[in-house]
């Protein structure tokens, strides 16, 4: 528990908002110490970063690089199992359940429930924990899928793993050895999560959904606060991969 936390405190600080903000916290320190030449340095620096990531032919370049490695996933029988990975929600009651999950949330469960129906005996799974709520994530993706009309005997759930190594190793426990799945997660992060589901020995089908990339044909655009958040999605999944590669070592 205590290494998933520091794992996400560590990434904060390395990831767009965590370096913009890093970089103005000490900006206005040097301000304050009156340290002039030292604040305008990372005053400045934050501003640059911060232009650079909200800058959409960048961030897109950074989104694409990733969604590019795997294509959509055209149905076949055969496989029995479709794994959802898990993503955020709420548990407000007063929101229906179509608002309770995050947007790619929904989109994965979505792309779960429709290659459900076009493959034969096929079963859904979902993990996923409850993070900051009281209700796990693969609970509330449960829910969903039985409102859009599945079956509740094809469904599969777990509410402990915290993360995608755990998910995968949860389905191991559940699948025969060398055994096919269709893998269902967002098209930015199924590159990290192949790499962490094959380290583990398992045989994944790529089904990427929740694209973000766009065709920009221009470079003469203005920053925009939506491509800040793109990069930081997209630079979420490199230091992952990295960070991956590192524990190789």
């Amino acid at each position: 528990m205590i290494t998933f936390y520091l794992k996400k405190t560590i990434s904060f600080f390395i990831e767009p908002f965590g370096i913009v903000f890093l970089l103005f916290f000490l900006g206005l320190i040097f301000l304050y110490l009156k340290q002039q030449q030292k604040s305008k340095i990372f005053l400045s620096l934050s501003f640059i970063f911060l232009t650079l990531f909200s800058y959409p032919p960048f961030a897109n370049f950074l989104v694409k690089n990733l969604e590019n490695q795997y294509s959509k996933y055209t149905p076949t029988n055969g496989i029995k199992y479709i794994h959802v990975l898990g993503s955020g929600h709420n548990t407000d009651p007063l929101q229906p359940i179509s608002s309770h999950l995050s947007c790619s949330g929904t989109k994965r469960v979505l792309e779960g429930v429709i290659l459900q129906k076009q493959i034969r005996n096929s079963i859904l799974i979902f993990t996923g924990y409850a993070g900051y709520t009281n209700i796990p994530n693969a609970t509330m993706n449960k829910q969903l899928a039985l409102s859009l009309g599945v079956d509740k005997k094809n469904i599969l759930t777990s509410i402990k793993p915290k993360d995608t190594k755990e998910e995968a190793l949860f389905l191991k426990t559940l699948l025969k050895p060398d055994e096919k799945f269709i893998l269902v997660t967002s098209a930015t992060h199924m590159p990290r999560a192949m790499k962490i589901f094959t380290s583990l020995g398992l045989n994944p089908v790529p089904a990427p959904t929740a694209f973000y990339k766009q065709d920009i044909k221009t470079f003469f655009t203005p920053p925009k606060i939506y491509y800040f958040y793109l990069s930081q999605i997209a630079m979420h999944e490199y230091i992952g991969s990295c960070w991956e590669e590192l524990k190789k070592w």
